[in-house]
């Protein structure tokens, strides 16, 4: 049995809180905000970000950061991609030396392009953390009810990625190992940005032919730009890439989708985020992406117009149409 803590009180928190719980492991959960910490205590739900699926009485919730990091085995960091260097900076005086961190946050950091395990190494390298990720697609909604759910972990170590496997792992949770972190973790950034393309055709009253092209012209942009980033090519085309698409591309459970499908109605992107009520994590990627492209000089025709939608206020209906009407292109570069 190990003693875990998670550090992040939302939906996905939660849900990994009440799985490592059923796994038999010790849990504390932490939350920056006292009054959902008081909400917790009480009730035992986050009834504004997953509603009905209840914690455990012996799982311990704390506002007090250092209180939840103090003698733990390991920490899930479960916060909002902007939230992690702050968060990891206040965890600099209170980890322990080689401290077992597992990232669960999708995003890149919009002014160093740098990953969520980069960003964690980086401001806690007087401690030598054993950084790790974990990824794939796993709405919060399901797990937290326990449906059948696979997902991938990868760490600097084979030994550390199969330690933190048996961790997760459950029968309706199956885990996989990977040694590629920066794929990974590409791939589960970038798919917020496609998902937002998704939910706008969803939002204009597009087909699942639209959704098709989307998801397969998508993760070709992912793929070309994550190959660019240090990613393998084989692992876009897995779980942490493909498979985290399709899902976030298709489900309601998705915040991308949904706030896309808002934008696509016509809501301006503040009306959007206020309406889904959550973190819309492709928002800061898509940023994040257009820099990166600029950088390798990858061409990335979907996620330029999600930029443009989302911040030059362009129409979604006129971006759709100019994706279509982009020059002649050969699918596969054989010829």
């Amino acid at each position: 049995m190990a003693k875990i803590s998670v550090i992040g009180s939302g939906g996905w928190g939660i849900a990994l809180t009440i799985l490592l719980h059923k796994n038999g492991h010790n849990l504390t959960i932490w939350s920056f905000d006292k009054k959902e910490t008081e909400e917790l205590k009480t009730t035992r739900q986050n009834k504004s970000k997953l509603p009905n699926i209840l914690l455990p009485e012996d799982i311990e919730v704390t506002n007090n950061l250092k209180e939840a990091v103090e003698n733990k085995d390991i920490l899930i960091l479960a916060v909002p991609s902007k939230a992690i260097r702050s968060v990891s900076k206040s965890l600099k005086d209170i980890i322990k030396e080689k401290q077992i961190i597992v990232n669960v946050a999708k995003g890149l950091e919009e002014s160093t392009l740098k990953t969520m395990t980069d960003i964690i190494e980086e401001e806690l390298k007087d401690k030598n953390p054993q950084v790790a990720v974990l990824s794939g697609p796993s709405h919060a909604e399901e797990v937290g009810r326990g449906i059948p759910t696979t997902c991938v972990v990868s760490a600097h170590s084979k030994e550390l990625t199969l330690y933190l496997q048996n961790i997760f792992m459950n029968p309706s949770f199956r885990v996989y190992t990977s040694p590629d972190m920066v794929g990974m973790e590409i791939g589960g950034a970038l798919k917020n940005v496609i998902a937002l393309a998704a939910g706008i055709a969803d939002g204009l009253n597009y087909g699942d032919n639209t959704k098709a092209a989307l998801i397969t012209r998508g993760i070709r942009e992912i793929a070309a730009l994550g190959v660019a980033m240090g990613g393998e090519q084989s692992t876009f085309y897995g779980l942490t890439g493909l498979g985290d698409l399709i899902v976030t591309c298709a489900s309601m459970h998705s915040r991308n989708r949904r706030a896309g499908i808002l934008l696509g109605q016509g809501k301006t992107l503040d009306e959007a985020i206020k309406e889904v009520n959550m973190v819309v994590e492709g928002v800061y990627s898509a940023k994040s992406a257009l820099m990166a492209a600029k950088k390798y000089n990858i061409e990335i025709p979907i996620i330029e117009q999600v930029n443009a939608v989302l911040f030059e206020n362009k129409n979604a209906a006129e971006a759709v149409n100019e994706l279509m009407i982009r020059d002649k292109k050969l699918e596969i570069q054989s010829w």
